[in-house]
């Protein structure tokens, strides 16, 4: 990484959509870049928002704490049809969706042009 950078790390959030403009608002607050585009859950298809952080030295715990302010834990229930039901009557499955899935890199290379 070059001295006059001042991006140390790039950290990837992936957060629920119905939380994408909190987030958004809450890292802009810090004065860090970020940018954010849509994207999809692996696991139940739902819509999401990836958002990318550039991280300043010591500005990481200060990201996490917003973070986890403006991104929940929800319970969503999934009708799964009965195994060996001889008619395919779905049953309310709880599962628990939301948060955020976190992964900081280290930057070895910034630029603004």
């Amino acid at each position: 990484m070059s001295p006059s950078s001042p991006i140390q790390a790039l950290m990837t959030a992936v957060v629920q959509e119905q939380d994408a403009d909190a987030t958004q608002r809450a890292v802009e607050e810090l004065g860090l870049p970020v940018i954010y585009f849509s994207s999809a859950g692996g696991f139940l298809g739902r819509r999401n928002a990836t958002f990318l952080i550039g991280l300043t030295s010591g500005a990481e715990e200060r990201v996490l704490k917003a973070l986890r302010t403006s991104c929940r834990q929800r319970i969503e229930y999934l009708a799964l049809p009965l195994e060996g039901s001889p008619l395919p009557m779905p049953t309310p499955v709880p599962v628990t969706v939301g948060g955020a899935k976190i992964f900081t890199l280290p930057v070895e290379r910034f630029e603004e042009f």
